[in-house]
């Protein structure tokens, strides 16, 4: 069984920075294109980054210059910077990995169950 489990969210003051960590288990063949999003209370689940097995990122415009996500293949694990983090960054990030069962050719998508970040002085 796939799991992803995510760490870091916290309470952090307006400009301040938080480091967020994903770690991928199970019977893993394959781990492709990873990725960051949040959920803000009464909003839709938005891509905040994502970066593919070879290490190319993409970042949503509101948090360009700011977030930055890498990855650790050997760890199974994806990463997101956030610095000068703002009020309106507030919401639970969420991992997700397009993943290739071990025995499997087909890859699948999976989620983590989230971490809360809350933006606030």
């Amino acid at each position: 069984q796939v799991q992803l489990v995510e760490s870091g969210g916290d309470l952090v003051q307006p400009g301040g920075s938080l480091r967020l960590s994903c770690a991928v288990s199970g019977s893993i063949g394959a781990i492709n294109t990873m990725a960051w999003y949040r959920q803000a209370p009464g909003k839709q689940r938005e891509l905040v980054a994502s970066i593919t097995s070879g290490g190319i990122s993409t970042y949503a415009d509101s948090v360009k210059g700011r977030f930055t996500i890498s990855r650790d293949n050997a760890k199974k694990s994806v990463y997101l910077e956030m610095n000068s983090l703002k009020p309106e960054d507030t919401a639970v990030y969420y991992c997700h990995a397009f993943i290739v069962p071990r025995g499997s050719v087909l890859q699948r998508a999976y989620w983590g169950q989230g971490t809360q970040v809350t933006v606030s002085s």
